[in-house]
């Protein structure tokens, strides 16, 4: 028997948990990971086999110990590999970063952290001081001419999540081929640097740069008569939005108390995504019994908006297109500069490429998220950007969504159209009438279980490979391999069919064990008095098109 056979062979988990904590965990992720080793080997096997990838701008998981998580460790690495990264930029280091944070558990330390890292590697910080709305760190890169920004953020994720969300010189989200370089000197050690970097406070100016610069937009020019109810959904937009409403012109704003503080616990709602159902009950409770003309929401951080308005059976939660649409055509009738674009994503209604047509402005369909949208306008400007999941840029200053200025650009037309005895109902009639109605929905499969991402992806693919004669009982007339690419869009996992009058995106979650289609059906422009007979024949045909899709999303299980 040999030397070696003696020596007990090193469990290859036990080697990456050391290895883990031998990059500075502190004491309670040690005790957490430890912990695991001596009682749950599997939990353990989970948290190394998956560590976090920057996918949406950034990071974004539980709060708990090990790469599969966010946690002090997990954000030291990220911000070593920003910190790299700057350093490849002349000047960057210099300009410095701005670094923001929500109000969740763990978001005070993980900014602490990031700002730390950043000054130990020489790079320069411009720190909010308060927990505050996400919009505010890409405006403040902007403003500032900073060389990036960082966001400690999980936006409407559950309350067990947080994140870190990075922006470039322009303020924009990271893409390729920056976030590659970015995740790529994860685990490496930050550069060595001769100077600490300096370290700046953003003072009260900037915040009034920013309100200054809605209220140009978008105040009133006398009060309003609307009565709007208001919630921020236990996150950070609450006294930011209610002084710029207030300022605005609308005097009659009335929020609902036990949602208005920030709590990282979310304790009246399920999930804290105001797109959830149930998210917004207490909301439209407050506004029936006030009789309120007017339903905002903002989620958590504050970057997304969702919209309610009376109706006839009660109230009604606007679809994030519907917004979309209203927003669009509202700003696409402002006065616009040449070289203006318009932009949405390809999983959004075609309704905003059929408005800009009309006002002859050129719009820009993108990839999903912001990232690319706010990308749009390159090199020119752009006017206004959305995505069907309540995402908003009604304004440059911000390039990034943004629920703040959109409750604002959105309570305008509200008021706009209330002088003139009409709703933003009325206004969406309008434009079922001239453009069609277009109804939508969304399709979805999630498999949890392990290898669900890996099952899921091959169902897209499978689907990308053999398409289908025909959907809804229409027959497909195109087939779009979105993974190609095109001219002026980059490849993205996914693909398009097109029937006669309806369209289907079939995708990938890139963070999620889940498959999503977006749907929409298209019908003909018609009078008013025909127009609940076409929105209903539109959502019988959504309906067959959702039953043939939600088929192909679920064949035979492959295991």
């Amino acid at each position: 028997m040999s030397r070696e056979d003696d020596v007990p062979a090193t469990d290859p988990l036990d080697a990456q948990l050391a290895a883990w904590l031998d990059q500075g965990a502190d004491a309670s992720e040690r005790a957490e990971l430890e912990a695991l080793a001596a009682s749950d080997r599997d939990e353990l096997a989970r948290r190394f086999a998956h560590p976090l990838r920057f996918g949406t701008a950034g990071l974004r998981g539980p709060e708990q110990a090990g790469p599969a998580g966010m946690n002090r460790l997990t954000v030291r690495r990220a911000t070593q590999a920003v910190a790299g990264w700057l350093h490849q930029s002349p000047g960057a280091p210099a300009r410095g970063v701005v670094v923001g944070r929500d109000a969740r558990r763990g978001s005070a330390a993980f900014a602490a952290e990031t700002v730390a890292t950043l000054l130990a590697a020489g790079i320069s910080v411009h720190e909010w001081p308060d927990p505050g709305p996400t919009p505010l760190v890409p405006f403040a890169v902007q403003a500032l001419g900073a060389g990036a920004g960082i966001m400690i953020t999980a936006s409407h994720n559950p309350a067990t999540d947080n994140g870190y969300k990075l922006y470039d010189a322009s303020g924009t989200q990271i893409v390729a081929p920056d976030d590659e370089r970015v995740e790529a000197l994860m685990g490496r050690p930050a550069p060595p640097a001769s100077v600490r970097g300096t370290h700046q406070v953003i003072g009260p100016e900037m915040l009034a740069r920013y309100r200054a610069g809605i209220l140009a937009r978008f105040a009133l020019g006398a009060p309003s008569r609307l009565r709007i109810v208001y919630t921020p959904l236990h996150g950070v937009g609450g006294e930011l939005a209610t002084g710029l409403l207030a300022a605005a012109g609308y005097p009659d704003v009335a929020c609902v108390t036990e949602q208005f503080a920030p709590d990282p616990d979310f304790p009246t709602v399920p999930f804290p995504n105001p797109e959830e159902p149930g998210a917004l009950d207490r909301a439209l409770a407050l506004a029936a019994s006030r009789g309120a003309d007017l339903v905002l929401a903002n989620d958590p951080d504050a970057d997304r908006l969702a919209v309610a308005v009376p109706a006839p059976a009660g109230w009604r939660a606007l679809r994030g297109d519907e917004v979309g649409w209203l927003l669009g055509w509202s700003l696409l009738h402002d006065p616009m500069a040449p070289g203006e674009v318009v932009a949405t994503s390809i999983v959004s209604s075609t309704m905003l490429g059929a408005l800009a047509d009309d006002a002859g402005v050129r719009c820009v369909t993108t990839l999903t998220g912001f990232k690319w949208i706010a990308r749009a306008g390159d090199p020119g400007t752009l006017r206004f950007g959305y995505e069907e999941a309540i995402g908003y840029a009604v304004d440059p200053a911000v390039r990034d969504k943004d629920g703040l200025s959109a409750a604002l650009a959105l309570a305008r037309l509200a008021d706009e159209l209330a002088r003139s005895g009409r709703t933003l109902g009325d206004l969406l009639d309008d434009l079922e009438d001239r453009f069609g109605v277009h109804a939508g929905t969304q399709v979805s499969r999630r498999d949890d279980t392990a290898g669900g991402a890996e099952r899921m992806a091959a169902i897209a693919a499978a689907l990308r490979e053999h398409p289908p004669a025909a959907l809804g009982g229409e027959p497909v007339e195109e087939v779009e391999d979105l993974a190609a690419g095109a001219p002026d869009r980059p490849p993205t996992p996914g693909v398009l069919w097109r029937t006669a009058g309806g369209r289907v995106v079939v995708r990938p979650s890139g963070t999620e064990p889940k498959v999503k289609a977006y749907l929409e059906v298209v019908g003909e422009p018609g009078p008013r008095a025909t127009l609940a007979a076409r929105r209903a024949r539109a959502e019988e045909r959504l309906g067959a098109l959702a039953a043939s899709v939600s088929a192909l999303l679920a064949p035979a299980d492959p295991r």
